[in-house]
């Protein structure tokens, strides 16, 4: 003020800030950090793990179209009174087939999940805290046993339960695997259960043993359908309840205007959400619209069975939606 600067001219000294004033705004610079630094960490994270995420798909897509066919490895057979189950399926894929085209630094069976970096335990993407399952059946209940279609003919869809196998990239990453050694090709109908055409499924966790352990974040599932000429997808759906009752334009347009990232799944991504159905929020038993049209038709997914449909011309039906990310 006046006086201070009166004080400066006639003393030649200089005023400066108490010892209180300095408190006081080291205190507000304190708060406002405190309140910034998290969302600021926590945008710098999801665009690092983003940026993992689809060079890992870019790897693991070239190296499975590397791979002659996807079926046939291991040894699965039931078990019974007088002999014991043996499943080396899932493990055999790994060291026989996927390691011949992908630089592997560790692979592990289903009792040492742990040592290639797997969690005990994850958090989905409805904030649950999970087992990590570790078989085939364990992340999907639909994979086990067979079906009918709504007319009573019977498919030939029939699966034995396969245990898990883990193995570490040399990039750092663990991915714990589900094998299916008798995956079919795309049947080529109009109608039919998905469960028997996926290979592989991979659940994956960017960082190994670091944290969070959380889907849609360090925290991943990728998919890979058919023996040959596969399609290896890896959606990531957006963290919200899918709106009900929506036709397929409008079902467009709802994610559309999410963000810039956002739109409807194709058929083999609504697909691999399906396998990985419990690591994902709101889902409901019903049918779910896909982007893919064929011909006159769209392709739908019914979760209640597990199967694929085709829907009528008019666009008009009403069915679940959900949004991934692009």
């Amino acid at each position: 003020d006046n006086r201070c600067v009166e004080f400066d001219r006639r003393e030649n000294q200089r005023c400066a800030f108490t010892m209180a004033e300095i408190l006081l705004s080291l205190t507000i610079i304190g708060v406002v950090a405190a309140i910034t630094l998290p969302s600021l960490t926590g945008n710098i994270n999801e665009r690092t793990w983003n940026t993992q995420r689809k060079a890992l798909y870019a790897r693991m897509s070239q190296a499975i179209a590397l791979m002659p066919a996807l079926n046939g490895y291991g040894t699965l057979t039931e078990g019974n009174d007088s002999t014991s189950a043996v499943d080396t399926a899932a493990e055999t894929f790994v060291t026989e087939g996927l390691s011949k085209v992908l630089k592997i630094n560790n692979i592990c069976d289903a009792d040492h999940l742990q040592d290639c970096g797997i969690a005990s335990s994850i958090t989905t993407q409805g904030g649950s805290l999970i087992a990590v399952p570790n078989t085939l059946v364990a992340l999907n209940k639909f994979f086990n046993g067979s079906y009918e279609y709504s007319n009573g003919v019977k498919t030939s869809y029939s699966q034995l339960d396969t245990k898990a196998a883990a193995f570490e990239t040399q990039n750092g990453e663990s991915l714990l695997t589900y094998y299916n050694p008798n995956c079919v090709s795309n049947p080529a109908s109009d109608s039919f259960y998905l469960q028997p055409t996926m290979c592989v499924n991979f659940i994956y966790d960017l960082n190994g043993n670091k944290g969070p352990n959380t889907v849609g974040k360090d925290i991943g599932a990728m998919t890979v359908f058919y023996p040959s000429d596969s399609v290896v997808v890896a959606p990531m759906p957006l963290n919200r309840q899918p709106i009900r009752k929506s036709d397929f334009y409008e079902a467009i347009a709802y994610c559309r205007n999410q963000d810039s990232e956002s739109r409807v799944p194709n058929i083999d991504e609504l697909a691999s959400i399906f396998v990985n159905m419990n690591l994902f929020s709101g889902f409901d038993y019903d049918a779910y619209w896909s982007s893919n049209k064929n011909g006159s038709k769209v392709w739908t997914l019914s979760f209640f069975s597990g199967g694929r449909h085709l829907r009528d011309a008019n666009y008009s039906v009403t069915l679940l939606l959900h949004c991934v990310k692009r």
